[in-house]
């Protein structure tokens, strides 16, 4: 999975995608998973990065990232690899 490569990602965490023309504000946690997806890290990379900054459980945290990823997937923001 990687992030489209036309996407405009701000600091702040604003979005635009610039072929749809639709934008989006994620949250600081949602943002850094941008980040790290810009640095091509993998899904388990992220999830193991997120874990060991903040006190979360695992299983809180796994789900949180998959619905992430599904928002992301829905709006067209990431790509899966074939």
């Amino acid at each position: 999975m990687k992030l489209n490569k036309n996407l405009a990602v701000s600091e702040t965490g604003f979005i635009f995608n610039p072929t749809s023309g639709d934008s989006f504000t994620a949250n600081e946690i949602g943002t850094e998973i941008i980040n790290l997806m810009k640095e091509s890290k993998s899904i388990a990379d992220i999830k193991t990065a997120l874990l060991d900054k903040y006190d979360v459980e695992g299983n809180q945290l796994e789900k949180d990232v998959d619905d992430f990823m599904v928002l992301l997937r829905d709006n067209n923001l990431i790509q899966y690899e074939r």
